[in-house]
């Protein structure tokens, strides 16, 4: 697999630990951590969040499809977002939805400032606030205030904490995608200068084991291998098409996330399944590739 990333992304951080812990040779091509994107916008149509892997002519959008393909490749089905299910799957829900945010707004903005500035330099910085000003706009994420955020990392940290006591991972004896779902969050708030919580002990033995995993074999590429590995490759065969509603295969639709990041990618629906969209886009360097996107929490418009 092909990994379009950025070091300081914390999404990509979740799939860089799920290298490591499946002992995954991966190839990795570096983004910037704001649009445009030339390394991958041709190959995904535009698609406005990262990370996007890439096998061949086949592009996967969004961390959770990511981590499918990574189950599947590992023989390791754990690692499927969708197997997780009951308390584990409601507290990985809440580290990815509102603790994802609140691991930003919980600190000090000076905290926030001097990390932007040691990451990305003044002008990287002011560009930086600039584009994640307009993350939210026409989504349904909202970013919670300080105070709001503080008390949703303290019950974060304190069901964490409460379900590590009684089993070593999150999902039980063994590391799930609970685990790296849950890590993320928790990396993008320590590495911004927040802190674990005193007495957090089963919290920072987790945490400390999760790294421990690595990023497994990882070898940089340039944009032009990852371009080459589309154009030499035909998409792999589509699945079965559910026809539950909606589009069929053959309209020209556009899917975007209805949550934040809602920029549109077009193209022709190919199928839909009972966890993916996948969209066709015909273009002059690659001939024809297949874009896929979760089918919870992403719309189909059509444009005919």
């Amino acid at each position: 697999m092909i990994l379009h990333h950025y070091d300081n992304s914390p999404y990509a951080e979740k799939i860089r630990l799920m290298f490591g812990f499946t002992n995954s040779r991966w190839l990795s091509l570096l983004s910037p951590a704001w649009p445009p994107r030339p390394n991958v916008d041709p190959l995904s149509g535009g698609y406005r969040r990262i990370p996007i892997g890439q096998l061949g002519a086949d592009i996967f959008c969004d961390s959770s499809l990511i981590a499918q393909e990574i189950a599947r490749m590992s023989n390791q089905p754990q690692l499927d977002p969708a197997s997780v299910s009951g308390d584990t799957l409601a507290l990985m829900q809440l580290a990815e939805g509102d603790g994802f945010f609140a691991a930003i707004t919980a600190l000090p903005a000076w905290k926030l400032l001097g990390t932007m500035l040691r990451n990305f330099g003044p002008a990287g910085a002011f560009r930086f606030v600039q584009d994640r000003s307009g993350l939210l706009k026409g989504g349904s994420s909202r970013a919670p205030q300080a105070t709001e955020a503080r008390e949703i990392i303290r019950d974060l940290f304190t069901r964490l904490e409460d379900r590590l006591s009684t089993a070593p991972w999150v999902g039980g004896d063994s590391p799930t995608a609970a685990d790296f779902a849950v890590y993320h969050p928790i990396w993008l708030h320590l590495s911004c200068r927040g802190k674990l919580p005193p007495g957090a002990e089963n919290v920072q033995r987790w945490y400390q084991k999760v790294g421990e995993f690595g990023h497994g074999e990882r070898r940089e590429i340039t944009r032009d291998e990852a371009f080459e590995a589309a154009h030499s490759a035909q998409p792999r065969p589509l699945p079965a098409h559910d026809n539950s509603g909606g589009a069929e295969p053959g309209a020209r639709v556009e899917v975007a996330p209805a949550d934040y990041g809602v920029v549109p990618v077009a193209g022709t629906l190919a199928a839909v399944t009972a966890d993916r969209i996948i969209v066709a886009r015909e273009t002059e360097t690659f001939d024809t590739l297949h874009v896929h996107f979760p089918r919870a929490g992403y719309s189909i418009t059509a444009l005919d």
